[in-house]
């Protein structure tokens, strides 16, 4: 066996997606070789993107002959194989969900190349020399329960270019049996977990991610994230992302002792039960956040990055559930503001009012934009499909920021009301007249945004179209 020595580590890309090929340093002399085979810093570094791969298990292959040939298959797991002696044929085949299905590769590895082989894509091996080894981590513990798919190693769609035809090595009659490509089920992706379904967010989120196997909903009702069996409530190895629109919301209750207690259980303590499972298991954590983690002061819109300065106990409590979030390794925190959606929201009531007949008064001296929670779930899904930079995103909608008083007006007008019938009132005349406890409130909920979506006016006249439907 001839191996490359003095390789510079770096990768090769390959026609499948997540299926890269590394090469790897080899150093050696009339005594032998030594490589590093998984070096994460160093790979890191070199800008090979598997820093959160976290491989749990370690196995070795031997085979004793050459043309002893594995069958395709494809595991819920990602592998990382390399070869510690030996020569083998590699031979890759996409069995997931998507375009990508049916796409094909080939290579051989020596101990001086190594292959990162995503969950569910299928692999074989081939042993081109006597006395092979070959070994693979792997990120999740091999179980009796776990769901592989299979490819015949002779598909005729595939068309793999074995090296020794396959009448002439050995194989399993496992293998042998497995179906042709066109009677593959596709792997599905890893679950996605939604908290807080039966919510504004909630109900928007289930329309913009529809209903699949792969996709799981969860009320308060069906999933208490405040439960001490959350860990064990799940095979959470199953599960790619969760996405946490569970929160509370009452934010003048929320000032009162049992709604203190209620905000942080739902805001704080649950999301630390969610923030340790998906650290512990390598899952994305989506967490919706808001305004309210900043206190108002600021002339400018608030970027991710400022500093947080809230005010009331609802504010505090998201501000703690941030914290939380940022340190799990995968997670996107998404602020947002102003939410309106399917549900009890400002709009609705101000539409209700103006039919009704009532004459409201509101604050006009706190501004923001609207946001609806359409728009909030369709900027999840694009987080999550392009792989973007984990960390703190705004999410809001576009236009002119306008006051609350701005809003409502605009509700009857749309509405064919008079918009006059609104009176404009400052936030400390508001909380004088309220009949309980009032929470401080930010001045400026502006957030900034890289790009700003369509008007929040645009939006309001197809909200309220389809509640007048």
């Amino acid at each position: 066996m001839t191996i490359e020595f003095g390789k510079v580590l770096s990768v090769r890309e390959t026609p499948i997606p997540g299926l890269i090929v590394l090469e790897l340093p080899v150093h050696g002399d009339a005594r032998g070789w030594f490589k590093e085979n998984w070096q994460r810093e160093k790979m890191t570094a070199a800008g090979i993107d598997l820093p959160d791969f976290a491989p749990v298990q370690n196995n070795i292959s031997f085979n004793d002959a050459v043309g002893t040939t594995r069958g395709i298959h494809a595991e819920p797991w990602d592998k990382y194989v390399s070869v510690a002696t030996g020569r083998i044929f590699g031979a890759w085949v996409d069995l997931r969900e998507g375009d990508s299905f049916g796409a094909v590769f080939t290579t051989e590895l020596d101990p001086s190349t190594a292959i990162f082989v995503p969950r569910g894509v299928g692999n074989s091996y081939q042993t081109l020399e006597p006395d092979t080894a070959y070994t693979y981590l792997v990120n999740d513990h091999w179980s009796p329960e776990a769901t592989y798919t299979f490819l015949n190693l002779a598909d005729e769609t595939a068309a793999i270019a074995w090296p020794i035809p396959l009448d002439e090595v050995e194989i399993s009659a496992k293998d042998k049996n497995h179906p042709r490509l066109a009677d593959v089920v596709p792997m599905p992706p890893k679950k996605i977990l939604v908290t807080g379904a039966s919510g504004q967010l909630g109900r928007a989120l289930r329309e913009e991610f529809g209903t699949h196997p792969w996709i799981e909903y969860a009320s308060r009702a069906e999933l208490d994230l405040t439960s001490p069996d959350l860990a064990t409530a799940r095979r959470w190895r199953d599960y790619g992302a969760i996405i946490n629109a569970a929160a509370y919301t009452n934010v003048d209750v929320a000032e009162t002792p049992e709604g203190r207690d209620a905000a942080w259980a739902a805001n704080v303590t649950a999301v630390a039960a969610l923030a340790r499972i998906a650290s512990a298991e390598g899952i994305t954590l989506v967490h919706v956040s808001s305004d309210y983690v900043f206190d108002g002061r600021k002339d400018l819109p608030y970027a991710e990055s400022d500093p947080l300065t809230p005010l009331g106990v609802y504010g505090q409590s998201k501000a703690a559930g941030e914290a939380i979030v940022s340190v799990v390794a995968r997670h996107y925190i998404v602020r947002t503001s102003w939410l309106v959606g399917d549900g009890d929201n400002f709009v609705r009531t101000m539409a209700r009012m103006a039919t009704r007949g009532a004459d409201p008064r509101v604050v006009d001296d706190q501004f923001g934009r609207l946001t609806f929670a359409s728009e909030v779930a369709a900027g999840i899904r694009r987080l999550l499909e392009t792989r973007a930079p984990y960390g703190i995103h705004n999410l809001t909608g576009g236009g002119e920021p306008a006051s609350w008083y701005d809003v409502a007006r605009e509700v009857f007008r749309l509405t064919g009301h008079d918009p006059d019938r609104v009176t404009a009132i400052s936030t400390d005349e508001y909380a004088a007249g309220a009949p309980g406890p009032v929470a401080p409130r930010p001045r400026n909920s502006v957030l900034r945004m890289a790009e700003l979506g369509a008007p929040w006016q645009q939006h309001l006249v197809e909200y309220l179209r389809a509640l007048t439907v």
